[in-house]
């Protein structure tokens, strides 16, 4: 019998584009819409950000989270600020810590060499720009199998652990003496020798409540 393969996470890959370049970036999503719907990749542009969210939240949270990121290059990427310093700036960084890859998508002619992704290998091959394509499908099919081969090369990714609620719960108990379970002062309702309100009241002030308050508050803290 052939063993089942066991099933690949699916990769995240951000989109970072112009809006001048919508068109272009539907048809390429087009293109990689075969390896969404077989589980392959979950692509996330700022169209997908819903009615009523923090956009630049929404926008920051999936170029951490991506495991791939595109840049689509053309003119209006490289005059837009927040492209070209926000959201490529911050690929490049997680290119160099190994936590993403960048792969820049050359859209349209333009000078980009000597730009800081001008070090990176682009797609299409020898960064042709896809409107340069006699047939665009073309230039596009070669940029979705490319995309393929690095989503199922990346190594799975590695679950965060969770911390270790021992080593994290140490009382400062050197800060805030515990109280002595041998010289607790009688129960105020069961101690005969006082009666009334005298005994609460004394129990009360025999036992100090604020270094329980705080040893309670220092757990609670440090348990997060």
């Amino acid at each position: 019998m052939t063993p089942t393969p066991t099933r690949r996470e699916t990769v995240e890959v951000f989109f970072s584009y112009s809006h001048k370049d919508e068109k272009l970036r539907n048809q390429l999503a087009n293109h990689l819409s075969i390896m969404e719907r077989e589980g392959a990749i979950k692509s996330w542009h700022d169209r997908k950000i819903t009615a009523g969210s923090e956009w630049a939240g929404q926008i920051a949270e999936h170029l951490e989270s991506a495991r791939i990121i595109l840049l689509l290059i053309s003119a209006e990427f490289l005059a837009s600020n927040y492209c070209y310093d926000l959201e490529m700036g911050r690929a490049l960084e997680r290119h160099e810590a190994n936590e993403a890859v960048v792969i820049p998508i050359i859209l349209k002619p333009v000078d980009w060499y000597n730009s800081p992704f001008g070090k990176l290998q682009a797609l299409p091959r020898d960064g042709k720009a896809i409107t340069t394509w006699r047939n665009r499908d073309e230039g596009f099919t070669q940029v979705a199998r490319e995309l393929r081969s690095v989503a199922a090369a990346l190594p799975p990714r590695q679950p965060t652990p969770k911390p270790d609620i021992k080593s994290v719960l140490v009382l400062p108990t050197s800060i805030i003496p515990l109280p002595d379970l041998g010289k607790w002062p009688p129960n105020p309702f069961t101690d005969t020798s006082r009666v009334g309100e005298d005994r609460f009241i004394y129990w009360e002030r025999s036992y100090s409540p604020p270094s329980r308050l705080n040893v309670g508050k220092q757990f609670f803290t440090l348990k997060g």
